[in-house]
This record gives C-alpha cells, sequence and structure tokens, in this order.
C-alpha cells in the first residue's frame, strides 16, 4: 500500500481535487452520524479526514470551498420536527489527541490573554460524554422548550420526548428567570443490553452501540417510543441565561447540581497541567467501570470572565478542547478466559470482558490467540508484554483497529488481584473430553474428538456435503443447520444423512414430507440425491471427512497411493505408533509430511473417530482407484523422486504423468527409490541419491524415458 502523501506534498490542482473529495465524505458523514443515527465511518476515521481537510485549508487557503466541513456543525435539522433558532450557538469542540496537542492549546489561551506562565490559570476537567447533544430550555422554573444542537445554529424541537426522561427536571427553584441548560443524552451499558435484548424479542432495530441507541431515541416521532427507551441526561453547560450561573465554570455545574441537574461526579478544577493530565489517564482508566460510553476528557477554562474574553472561532469555543481517547484503545476487565473450538479442533482462548465501547463498537470479547499469548511469550518462547502473563480478574488494555477483531494488547499488573491464579490452558476438549494435542512447532492445540465432538459436528457436516466432497444435491449447509437441531430426525454425524430415510419412514408420528418447508416431491427427490452419493470415489471420501491438513490435492495423493478404502485404512491404523513402514510409507509420499501424517494417524487412532467413520463406511460404497494402463510402460512398479524447478511441466504435472505410468511417487530418498529426477538448483535430495547410489536423471532422460 502506497503511503499517503502529505498536505505540504500536493500540488494546487491536486490539492483542490482532494478537498472536493474530503467535502463530498464528511458531509455524507455527518449526516450519517447526526440525521440517521447510523454512522458509516469510526470516529476515528472522521477525525482523521477533518484533521486532513484542515491541514490542506491551512496550506492552501484560497481553494478553502464554501461548502468546507471545517464551517460545520452538526448537520440540518430533520424535516421531521420544527425547527428551534438557537439564541445562542451550540457548537462542537476542537480536538486533542495528544498531550503535546493541550499543551499547545493552553499556550494558545495564555499568549490570547496575554497571561505568563508564572500567573495563574485554572482549567476544569470532565468525561465527555458520548451521547447526543440536548439544549432544555427553563423560563420561570419551567421546561418549555427542549432542542437537538442540529447544525448549531438551527436544532429539532423534541421537547414532547424530553419531557420522558426520567432525570430531566421538569420544574427547578432558584434559577435565573431564563436558563438554558446544555449536555447529552445517553444509555447506560445495562441499559442498552436490556434494550438490544428486547428489541430482538420484538424484531425490532438492534443497536450498534449505546450512542446510536440514544440518538435514535430521542429523535423518534412518537414520545411514547422515548418514553418506553432508558434515556439520561448529563447537564454540563448552558446556553441563553437572564443571569449569571457563578463566576467559574467549576461553580455552575455545582449550582446546576444544586438545581436537581445530574452532573458528572467526575468533574474537577485543576491549576497546572500536570494535574490536568494526571486526570485525563485517571478518567480513561475508569472508562470500562463507568456504567456509560465516554470518549475522551473535555477541558474549559474554568473563570468564565476568561471564557467570555476568550470568545468563539467559527464553529468551537477558543476556551475549550476535548481530548480524545485513543480510537482503538481502551481499559477494561477480564471476566474470564473460555475455549472456542472451531471445525477443524482448533482450540482457541477467547476472552470475556467487561463490555466497553471501542470505536464505535461495543466490545465484550477479544482474541488470546493461544496459550503462548496468555503465558506472555511468543511461539518462538520469547517475552511479549515484558513476560506479563493474563489472568482472570486483570485490568487489561484491548485494542481494536478498523474491523480487526479485537485483541487484548497489555496488562496492569499493578492492579492484579494477591489471589489471582496463572491461567492453565485445558488439556481436554471443553467440549468433548478429548484429548487436546499440540504439534511440535505448532501454537494451537488441537481437540482430537473429530467428527465425535460438538463443537466440530455442525461444520464438519457442512464440509462433508461440500461441492468438492460429497456435493448432495438439496443437501446443503442450510439443510445441516436445520437437521442437526431436529429432535425428530436429527444428523449429528456423516452415517445419518444416510440412514434419514430409514429413519423417516420407521417415524410413524411426524414425517419430513408433512413438515413446513418440505413436501412429498422434495422428499423424494433429497433422498434420491443421497443415495445417489452412495457411490463415492475414494478421494472424495477421504477430503470430505474434514481430517486437518488434507485438502483436495492432498487427498487425491493419499487415494492414488493406497488405492483402495481397505488399504487406505489399515495403513493409517498401522502408522498410529509413529514408527515402522506404515508410518514410514506414509510420509514418503510425495506432498505428505509429518504434520499431515500425524494429524491422519491422529484422527483414525482416536476411538469415536473411528467408530463413527465405521458408521459411515456401512452406508457407503467406495470406489478404488482405477489402476492405469501400464500395458506398455517401461518405469511401471518404480519408485521415482523429483526434486528441483522442472521446466517442460509443473512438479504435479510430472507426478501425474508418472503415476499413469505405474510408478510411485514419494517425496524422500531412500534406498528403495529408483530415480531421482534432478530440475534446476536441485539440492540435498541430490547429495543423499548419490550417496545411496540412486540413480541421478535428468528431466530430458526422464522425458525421454516416459515416452519411450
Amino acid at each position: 500500500m502506497s503511503r499517503q502523501r502529505q498536505p505540504s506534498e500536493l500540488t494546487e490542482r491536486e490539492a483542490k481535487s482532494e478537498l472536493e473529495h474530503l467535502a463530498k465524505v464528511l458531509i455524507t458523514a455527518n449526516s450519517d452520524y447526526h440525521e440517521d443515527d447510523a454512522p458509516t465511518l469510526s470516529d476515528a476515521e472522521y477525525d482523521s479526514l477533518k484533521q486532513r481537510n484542515l491541514e490542506i485549508e491551512t496550506l492552501f487557503p484560497l481553494l478553502k470551498r464554501a461548502n468546507s466541513p471545517s464551517d460545520q456543525v452538526g448537520a440540518p435539522v430533520s424535516s421531521a420536527f420544527s425547527k428551534v433558532h438557537h439564541e445562542i450557538r451550540m457548537l462542537s469542540l476542537e480536538n486533542a489527541f495528544n498531550d503535546e496537542d493541550v499543551i499547545e492549546f493552553a499556550n494558545r489561551v495564555r499568549k490570547y490573554l496575554g497571561l505568563s506562565d508564572a500567573e495563574p490559570l485554572s482549567f476544569t476537567a470532565e468525561p465527555k460524554i458520548d451521547g447526543l447533544s440536548l439544549s432544555l430550555r427553563y423560563e420561570n422554573g419551567n421546561l418549555v422548550q427542549a432542542a437537538t444542537r442540529g447544525d448549531g445554529q438551527i436544532g429539532e424541537n423534541v421537547t414532547a420526548n424530553a419531557l420522558t426522561i426520567k432525570n430531566v427536571p421538569k420544574q427547578i427553584l432558584d434559577a435565573p428567570t431564563v436558563l438554558e441548560v446544555r449536555g447529552e443524552v445517553y444509555i447506560s451499558h445495562e441499559d442498552f443490553e436490556a434494550l438490544n435484548s428486547k428489541q430482538i424479542a420484538i424484531g425490532g432495530k438492534v443497536f450498534a452501540n449505546p450512542r446510536n441507541a440514544a440518538a435514535g431515541s430521542l429523535r423518534q416521532i412518537n414520545p411514547d417510543i422515548t418514553k418506553s427507551r432508558p434515556l439520561l441526561f448529563f447537564a454540563y453547560a448552558w446556553g441563553a441565561l437572564s443571569d449569571p450561573l457563578a463566576e467559574t465554570q467549576f461553580n455552575a455545574i455545582k449550582r446546576l447540581n444544586s438545581m436537581g441537574f445530574t452532573t458528572n461526579p467526575l468533574i474537577k478544577r485543576h491549576e497546572n497541567m500536570k494535574s490536568l493530565l494526571g486526570h485525563y489517564a485517571e478518567i480513561e482508566e475508569l472508562r470500562a467501570t463507568l456504567g456509560y460510553d465516554i470518549d475522551g476528557v473535555v477541558y474549559k477554562v474554568d473563570e468564565l470572565s476568561l471564557q467570555s474574553r476568550l470568545g468563539f472561532r467559527s464553529t468551537t469555543p477558543r476556551w475549550a478542547i476535548a481530548h480524545k481517547f485513543p480510537a482503538e484503545l481502551a481499559y477494561t476487565t477480564l471476566d474470564a478466559i473460555e475455549i472456542q473450538v472451531g471445525r477443524t479442533g482448533a482450540m482457541s482462548p477467547v476472552a470475556r470482558l467487561k463490555p466497553v465501547t471501542v470505536g464505535g463498537v461495543v466490545v465484550s470479547n477479544a482474541t488470546l490467540h493461544n496459550a503462548d499469548y496468555i503465558a506472555g511469550r511468543d511461539s518462538k518462547g520469547e517475552p511479549i508484554r515484558e513476560g506479563r502473563d493474563l489472568r482472570v480478574g486483570d485490568w487489561v488494555e484491548i485494542y481494536r483497529a478498523g474491523d480487526v477483531i479485537p485483541k487484548v494488547r497489555d496488562v496492569d499488573i499493578s492492579k492484579r488481584s494477591v489471589n489471582s491464579q496463572p491461567f492453565v490452558f485445558h488439556k481436554t476438549c471443553p467440549e468433548c473430553g478429548s484429548k487436546a494435542v499440540r504439534e511440535e512447532g505448532d501454537s494451537v492445540s488441537y481437540c482430537s474428538g473429530g467428527l465425535s465432538c460438538p463443537a466440530q459436528a455442525i461444520e464438519n457436516l457442512k464440509h462433508f456435503v461440500s461441492r468438492a466432497a460429497f456435493d448432495i444435491d438439496g443437501m446443503g449447509a442450510k439443510q445441516i443447520e436445520l437437521f442437526f437441531n431436529d429432535e425428530t430426525l436429527p444428523i449429528k454425524e456423516p452415517a445419518d444423512i444416510f440412514s434419514l430415510e430409514r429413519r423417516d419412514a420407521a417415524n410413524l408420528i411426524t414425517k419430513l414430507k408433512n413438515r413446513s418447508g418440505f413436501g412429498e416431491a422434495s422428499i423424494t427427490k433429497l433422498f434420491a440425491a443421497i443415495n445417489k452419493k452412495r457411490k463415492i470415489p475414494l478421494n472424495r471420501l477421504i477430503f470430505a471427512l474434514g481430517i486437518r491438513h488434507v485438502g483436495e490435492t492432498s487427498a487425491s495423493m493419499l487415494a492414488n497411493h493406497y488405492k483402495s478404502w481397505d488399504a487406505f485404512s489399515l495403513a493409517i491404523l498401522e502408522a498410529g505408533n509413529r514408527v515402522g513402514s506404515a508410518w514410514d510409507d506414509l510420509n514418503n509420499i510425495d506432498g505428505v509430511g509429518t504434520v499431515m501424517a500425524t494429524a491422519l494417524v491422529d484422527t483414525f487412532n482416536a476411538v469415536s473417530n473411528r467408530e463413527a467413520i465405521e458408521r459411515l463406511l456401512d452406508e457407503l460404497d467406495v470406489q478404488d482407484v482405477a489402476a492405469p494402463d501400464t500395458n506398455n510402460s517401461s518405469i511401471v512398479g518404480k519408485t521415482v523422486v523429483f526434486t528441483g524447478t522442472l521446466i517442460k511441466m509443473t512438479r504435479s504435472e510430472a507426478k501425474a504423468r508418472a503415476e499413469s505410468l505405474g510408478c510411485k511417487v514419494t517425496g524422500s530418498v531412500s534406498a528403495r527409490t529408483d530415480f531421482l529426477v534432478a530440475g534446476l538448483g536441485a539440492g540435498s535430495k541430490a547429495k543423499i541419491a548419490e550417496s545411496l547410489g540412486v540413480k541421478i536423471i535428468s528431466e530430458d532422460d526422464w522425458f525421454a524415458l516416459v515416452n519411450a
């Protein structure tokens, strides 16, 4: 992927084109977020694009567009609501993404006010709630109007809906004659989970995150729907006032609280940068425990007279800034470590986390890769996280970049309980109790239960009926899921597919043809399709068993080598102790190595697997591999090894040609090898052949031999 060019590297023409593109993307994103409550860009993506737009405009000021995203706040109001003109604009905040941005902000404030570094300057800091902005207008203590931010100038009248929010005061005492309170509507994590569960139960819309749920709930045409949603309100600012609330931001918020408004208990006043940034770190660590979403910390100049002097830019106040959290990162509690078993038996550890919203997505699970990762080391045994292991109850840092599955990146062991215990990886499959095996050089443990493991069963069955395997017409993945969960005629293993007709005939109560979605004609057709596949080529059967590391090509190689099911299964069973001629012969098949050979013998030597396979064989007529016509072959019965790069055909083509002439192709040289065909770059195999006295021939000699 090419590096994105810096704005300073753009030509004027390129800058103009990019500003046009950014305007389209950001205006659409604004509409998606503020109007439709269904953002298509993550906060991080939006912030990054908006920042680039601003940087290009700064370098090319004459190219700034009339509809520049830099001049926009929110989005136009929906036609579904009446309009409210904000007496004092509801602006957005400038963003800071690191400590240096915050320090620069403070320095700008001092410079604007003419304050030296030695003169006192206080700021407040409070969590930035991730919800929907709302303005509440009170006259003579009574709530008379509620409006969304809209585009900052004109908002949507949502008074009837705001009146249903349980912690929004309908009347207040000891208040100015006119008081416009501003804050954020949100939904707690607990209420969000309950709301989505309810939505699923009634077949309604499922929300991606609490912010979307809050916004969508407040902006309902029917106030009764809003009333049914668990909305809450945090007050953190004000607009129009007939009389001042206080002399400082901090005391003004305290006064709002005394009037009955819910304000954030984490707001604090700070006298210096060290204390201010320290508070940011504290809030970031508390993020997952708050019970509601925040996406940063807001800093404001505390003294209101200084706020008045600082004033506003076109879209943001000069006296406030939002210090955003890293979009992909969050801290939370590791509640549990569970093992999930996949189709191939891979046992994957998963972190169950206290839910936290990261990049607009509620994260409650994260991958832990494997046992080594949990233990604090990589696959080579080298330390990761400086060797810190992961334990249940730990305070962990998670990250999520784009659509990548969340991962646990680090752990804060200073918060670890003295009673915590190292995690012990399972020695057996949690689903079926079969032995967990970890091959040498592999970082993943696998369940050896195979076909008998319920966690693997349904995915194995889908593989079994796939196009390259049995390819049964009318019995695809959807039907497998249906029958797998059926109580009357379940399909739990491959043999059950072929006994389905007999079991249906014996079922005197509920026939398949009488069930919803089935008819007599479709059932007759399905049974005919199943019976048609009872006669199956050996290679397709081997592939259909879903043995790890055995793909279509490998299955064909095995079938061509052993010729019949009886010979194949007997050889694999005899190779079970991993020594002897059967084991050596298996490993010497060209394309088969120790990893595949081990997977084969593990599958066949697990009693439950073997019994399931035997039940399947009772239903099938497995076709032997047809013997090649070798009447005119001069190399029938010979053993050949290919090495190096062949020029006239691929290795696979050469191998197929050799086998068609009755040759046995193996992957390693032994005393039983008759020929070594050495292509370009032949290496160690040629040396071994020479030491064993094996005949070494060139590619041209080989072609002369097989074409003789």
